[in-house]
């Protein structure tokens, strides 16, 4: 992404309300970067980042391999990134969208993955 095209988009980060999420520090620091938080309920297994299907297919190229350096990994992930299809991450948002709606139609109370 180029970041000085960009400048004007509006960030909306999606995390849970965990503790190292919602530490003063970075808080202020996601606040002096206008960057808009969209949170749930700490630790809440439904609405997870983690449950994407991005992550643990990501995990399950890279799981086993030793890097150079710290710098090497972030490469291998950078291009194992550029290689998710519009379709994939369509079906990713669309997934968390229903997961959403679910939470909300329950009233935010827990729900096991169909």
């Amino acid at each position: 992404m180029n970041c000085k095209t960009n400048r004007n988009r509006r960030i909306i980060l999606h995390h849970d309300n965990a503790s190292c999420h919602t530490a003063r520090q970075i808080v202020d620091f996601l606040s002096n970067k206008n960057v808009e938080l969209m949170t749930h309920c700490p630790y809440s297994p439904d609405l997870s980042p983690n449950y994407f299907f991005l992550f643990p297919n990501i995990k399950k190229k890279m799981g086993g391999e030793r890097f150079e350096s710290p710098e090497a990994a972030v490469e291998i992930f950078r291009t194992l990134i550029s290689e998710v299809t519009a379709s994939e991450w369509k079906k990713c948002f669309e997934n968390w969208f229903e997961r959403m709606q679910k939470c909300i139609d329950l009233k935010g109370k827990y729900f096991e993955k169909q």
